[in-house]
């Protein structure tokens, strides 16, 4: 859209990046009878239980403006669920609520960089953080991670030299990783802590999909016996300098609830508290309920959830495989197929393709910025029976097209 007679507005705004996934998206949308899987969300509803909470909440008069970190209960039920996840009794005052995963980094980024500061990103990354962090008047600097036949790998020596350098600001790591899969394992982890400690930079640690992890994956078993990727959590003190940001989005399917929350040493607490207060003044209590009835009532929403996305990444997993025109490995965590096709480079290009020839939708990697130029996204958070359905038109098309 031409801003240009607007002169007045804002350079940040006006810079701010379209999503090369939105594009993709409304291409499909228009078309119609497209099976979309571009978007990092899964096919089931909001269970019934954690529904009836907001509901109870609702009904009771819970509409009026409430604490801003959260309501006490809700930061309580995330210590308690913390502390089951990896064997340590955090101080509740660690954690606000937030509107969405989402709010979560734009707080870390507000909290750690001044306009200017430098943010490294090893990328292929969800884009989203780079626009936050432009946004804010943050520079987002890419490093790129290393591909080989065996996956993703953090290239060490790239990030010691540019977290070196003067303004450095932040690290931001998601483990296991949208979109390539990659999950870091303990020596990775203690690399990135040594190195934030070194430099004085801060961690922002996106771990949304750390209970998504697979066979191949480095895994930890938590005090109740869920395997679960390896995170800071493991390796950390409670003032060492990182922000945990999370979300109630992928666990629980609550991707339109928009409620996150994010994990910070707690003497920011006020900090946390104004920063909260100055953009949406808190959470509405009815959502925070549903959100401790997921936490507390749903591990075996949990399971179904796990188990699903491991028989579909299998079968997605073999399908590319067996046409021999693949490249990418099965991803390790999360539940994306980043992957690239013989001969195609340009992933928009590719993308917008398989919407008009093939009826199927996936997110060009070339939005993921740095390394990710050639490749699909493919989200197979969905019923196996669906993702059958995509790789066999996925298949028939590379057969037939390439």
């Amino acid at each position: 859209m031409n801003t240009a007679p607007f002169t007045s507005l804002a350079d940040l705004a006006r810079k701010a990046p379209e999503s090369g996934i939105v594009e993709v998206m409304n291409r499909g949308r228009a078309r119609g009878g497209v099976l979309g899987l571009w978007a990092g969300e899964g096919d089931l509803p909001t269970p019934r239980f954690i529904i009836d909470a907001a509901t109870r909440s609702m009904a009771a008069g819970e509409t009026f403006y409430t604490w801003q970190r959260g309501i006490p209960e809700l930061r309580q039920a995330l210590a308690d669920w913390h502390a089951g996840l990896y064997g340590t009794a955090p101080d509740m005052e660690r954690f606000t609520v937030t509107g969405s995963g989402m709010q979560a980094i734009q707080i870390a980024v507000e909290a750690v960089s001044d306009p200017g500061g430098r943010i490294l990103v090893p990328t292929p990354a969800w884009p989203n953080l780079a626009a936050a962090a432009g946004l804010r008047g943050a520079v987002v600097e890419a490093v790129p991670m290393r591909f080989a036949a065996s996956g993703w790998m953090l290239d060490r020596e790239a990030l010691a030299d540019a977290a070196a350098r003067p303004g450095t600001a932040a690290i931001f790591v998601n483990s296991p990783s949208n979109p390539t899969g990659w999950v870091a394992t303990r020596e990775d982890q203690e690399f990135l802590l040594d190195l934030a400690r070194r430099t004085g930079a801060w961690i922002i640690a996106d771990e949304v999909y750390g209970l998504f992890v697979y066979d191949e994956a480095p895994s930890v078993p938590s005090p109740k016996g869920r395997r679960r990727a390896p995170s800071f959590h493991d390796i950390a003190e409670p003032d060492d300098r990182i922000l945990f940001v999370n979300t109630f989005s992928k666990n629980w399917a609550m991707t339109g609830w928009r409620i996150g929350w994010i994990e910070a040493p707690a003497a920011l607490g006020q900090t946390m508290e104004n920063l909260v207060q100055y953009s949406t003044s808190g959470v509405a209590v009815f959502m925070q309920r549903a959100a401790i009835a997921a936490l507390e009532s749903g591990e075996g929403f949990l399971d179904h959830q796990i188990e699903r996305t491991t028989r579909a990444r299998g079968i997605i997993a073999d399908a590319l495989e067996k046409t021999g025109r693949v490249r990418g490995a099965s991803p390790h965590g999360g539940f994306y197929a980043f992957f690239a096709l013989e001969g195609e480079k340009d992933s928009r290009a590719t993308a917008l393709r398989l919407i008009d020839e093939a009826a199927i939708g996936l997110a060009p990697g070339l939005a993921f910025g740095a390394g990710g130029e050639a490749f699909l996204r493919l989200c197979f958070a969905r019923d196996p029976a669906q993702i059958s359905d995509a790789a066999e038109r996925l298949t028939h098309w590379i057969s037939a097209s390439l």
